[in-house]
């Protein structure tokens, strides 16, 4: 496959219509997630040491070799398939869940992140495809019902996308603003990371520079613990 190009892409404010797309789009992100995270934990030089232990404590009790080095590392799978915490949300957000509805934007003309790549290479843009729409789901009618009102759209806070010939290529997550100059960013999701290289560097750093020119004097990430092993 071929890279995108990221002087073509285009960062804008989520609309209502990108829902959908965005939330398909976090449920790719997070497939094999909780198995990479369990095969981080079992390679631990320290799980290995505590595993080594309790084979050699069933040693006692099993007198096959293959039984005690199995039974700790099924029983500890086990343990931690039901312990390990499945967030509703998004991870890295205080909250435990996200309004889609309330971050979307709802302007006549979009707001956009500046792009550094945009103008440096004299590659003419062909024509831009048709966006790829995903159907709304039944509650969709019901979604558009709903009474947004600017304190909600405040507390919501904003979903940021990265388009590039009417695919949803990425997105970033800025939480509502407790202090005026302080702002935090909970979730970055991008697909298909080899041939979207460097598409999650320029959407932070598109996010950043907006924030530090309205006035922000720290932007900062929580990166939890299973996005730091994705």
């Amino acid at each position: 496959m071929v890279k995108v190009q990221l002087d073509q892409v285009a960062m804008r404010r989520m609309k209502e219509d990108d829902i959908e797309m965005v939330k398909a789009l976090i449920k790719e992100g997070c497939e094999g997630t909780e198995n990479r995270l369990i095969l981080h934990v079992l390679t631990r030089p320290l799980c290995l040491f505590i595993l080594a232990v309790f084979s050699s404590m069933l040693r006692c009790l099993v007198h096959s070799f293959v039984l005690t080095l199995a039974i700790p590392v099924f029983l500890l799978i086990v343990f931690l398939k039901i312990t390990m915490p499945r967030s509703t949300g998004v991870l890295g957000s205080v909250r435990p869940y996200w309004d889609y509805v309330g971050s979307s934007y709802r302007g006549t003309v979009d707001e956009t992140l500046p792009n550094p790549f945009s103008g440096i290479t004299s590659k003419t843009p062909g024509p831009r495809k048709p966006r790829r729409r995903i159907a709304p789901k039944d509650k969709g009618a019901d979604l558009q019902a709903e009474n947004v009102t600017p304190e909600r759209e405040q507390e919501a806070g904003q979903i940021w996308v990265a388009e590039c010939d009417g695919e949803i290529l990425g997105c970033i997550f800025r939480e509502s603003e407790k202090r005026a100059d302080v702002t935090r960013i909970c979730r970055l999701v991008t697909g298909c990371w080899y041939r979207r290289e460097g598409l999650g560097r320029l959407l932070v750093q598109g996010l950043e520079q907006r924030e530090r020119e309205a006035g922000a004097r720290r932007v900062y990430a929580h990166v939890p613990y299973p996005s730091k092993l994705g």
